[in-house]
């Protein structure tokens, strides 16, 4: 693998707006990102200290202790994934990451589907981040369980708990639709203060568990009998646990969608992705080991019920507890920040190609604050609406959370795929690849890698399962398959209406550019 770091290899921001006019844009957004706001941009959606306090007890009291082996395995497989991303993210500088993307080496209706169902999965991933409000503010004070009482904090499955989680979620995103709208600087402002925050956090947390470790790392081998009434028996314990690493391990493309913000992206974009990902899977497994390790009691039921905020209290007291718990809240406000401002891109991306309904209005940017207004004003809107869909219902998060990641690991299917085609005929890398991020004599196993982990965690998450889904009522069980489908059929339909708008292609070669000006064609 090779990925250059000089910048005699890329464009240097004054060339970026002439780079991405070779693909038949002009600069609308304000580019201002740099090389820590494009990894912000990735970690804070990946975010530890949300994915890790939301579903850590979901894991836990699906698989035990052992269920901690679905987070290299969901690592690695990504990881594939996030590879394939960096080689697009050097090649496609452009806003809208997997649409663009896909648009560059896959068929029309392919890049149409992957932008539209990515475009939902970014909705729906929105109210299942800010639901996440649920699990930790109520736990630092009842002050912020304005519906129900201390039975309700902490928890989404019971009535006054879900309606609780819908009324934090709604005030959330009312706060990130008017971030975005003001403006990308905000945005990233807010943004970096967050994932500074995280990373600090999360480093301390650690290090303040490590200090109470009671038990050796032979805790991950434990599985406390929840393979017990599954068919398959611990594997099929193991495969729902495989949810809380899925959750946590999606979004990194995140620091690709904002390429047309952010200064030098062919060289900042691939570097970002795969520092996103990888930062997180580390601190993130440090952290349930060493909380495992740490904990009082690895058998009592609340940390299957009320996860990791619960381990982190017992372990270290309130007072320093709650700290945590606030670095969590933190955390949750820049994920669901980030998750809305990449929808905000896709959407934009799609609009200007002609690819939408109202499609220059959407596309419209605002002069004064360089930001599309109108799709933040539409992903906060259909954010809000679903949330209130789903007043009251207490498997809300969990219904939310695996639909959302479907909606994802779909669309990232619809880029790796074409991809690995491309590469068994020969058609990729192009040969005008140039110095920029390439696998090399690698790309055709982890390209193949990420193809097949991707379709089967695809299939493992849509899988009705009642412990997922519920059994009491069809519609939960299979709302998955059901919604997923529904959208995929809304999609067919847009795309037969807009098929024959043109969308820039841009030419065939592109130029590349060095520190010293543009020097031939590739």
């Amino acid at each position: 693998m090779r990925n250059p770091g000089t910048t005699s290899t890329t464009a240097p921001p004054n060339e970026d707006s002439t780079d991405l006019a070779r693909f038949g844009y002009t600069q609308q957004l304000e580019r201002s990102l740099g090389s820590f706001s494009s990894f912000a941009a990735g970690f804070s959606y990946i975010s530890i200290m949300t994915g890790v306090f939301q579903l850590f007890g979901f894991g836990f009291a699906s698989g035990g202790p052992a269920f901690i082996w679905t987070w290299p395995l969901v690592f690695i497989g990504q990881g594939a994934v996030a590879l394939c991303f960096a080689e697009m993210a050097g090649q496609f500088p452009l806003a809208g990451s997997v649409y663009q993307w896909s648009k560059q080496i896959a068929r029309p209706g392919t890049s149409w589907m992957s932008g539209w169902i990515i475009t939902v999965g970014s909705i729906v991933t929105a109210a299942a981040v800010a639901v996440a409000y649920q699990i930790i503010l109520p736990q630092v004070s009842l002050v912020f369980e304005i519906v129900g009482g201390s039975s309700d904090a902490g928890v989404t499955t019971t009535p006054a708990g879900a309606q609780n989680a819908i009324i934090l979620a709604l005030g959330l995103v009312v706060f990130t639709t008017i971030v975005n709208i003001v403006g990308v600087r905000l945005m990233a402002k807010i943004n970096n203060f967050g994932v500074a925050v995280e990373l600090v956090g999360v480093t301390l947390l650690i290090i303040m568990l490590a200090i109470h470790i009671k038990r050796g790392p032979q805790v991950v081998l434990q599985t406390q009998a929840t393979g017990a009434g599954h068919s398959w028996g611990y594997l099929g314990a193991f495969l729902v646990a495989s949810l809380m690493s899925a959750y946590v391990f999606y979004g990194f493309d995140t620091a690709g969608s904002l390429a047309e913000e952010t200064k030098e992206p062919r060289r900042h974009a691939p570097r970002s992705i795969l520092r996103a990902l990888t930062a997180a899977a580390i601190a993130g497994g440090l952290l349930m080991l060493v909380g495992m390790m740490a904990v009082g009691n690895i058998k009592s039921s609340e940390i299957g019920t009320l996860g990791m905020p619960y381990l982190i209290k017992s372990t270290l007291g309130n007072s320093l507890g709650d700290v945590f718990l606030l670095c969590s809240a933190i955390a949750i406000t820049v994920c669901c920040l980030a998750v809305q401002t990449a929808a905000i891109r896709l959407l934009f991306s799609m609009a200007r190609d002609g690819r939408l309904p109202f499609g220059a209005r959407i596309a419209k940017v605002n002069p004064r604050s360089g930001t599309p207004v109108l799709p933040a004003v539409i992903t906060g809107v259909l954010t809000i609406v679903l949330l209130l869909v789903n007043m009251g219902n207490q498997r809300v998060f969990y219904i939310l959370t695996s639909v959302a990641i479907i909606l994802f690991y779909i669309p990232y299917l619809l880029v790796t795929t074409p991809m690995l085609v491309r590469r068994l005929r020969g058609d990729w890398p192009r040969a005008d690849h140039g110095p920029f991020f390439s696998m090399g004599r690698w790309g055709v196993v982890v390209n193949l890698v990420a193809v097949l982990y991707g379709a089967a965690m695809t299939v493992n998450l849509a899988w009705p399962r009642a412990a997922v889904y519920g059994s009491d009522h069809w519609y939960y069980q299979w709302g998955a398959i059901v919604f997923t489908g529904a959208i995929s059929a809304v999609g067919g339909l847009l795309y037969l209406r807009y098929r024959h708008r043109t969308a820039p292609q841009g030419p065939a070669t592109v130029r590349l550019v060095t520190a010293e000006g543009p020097t031939a064609e590739s």
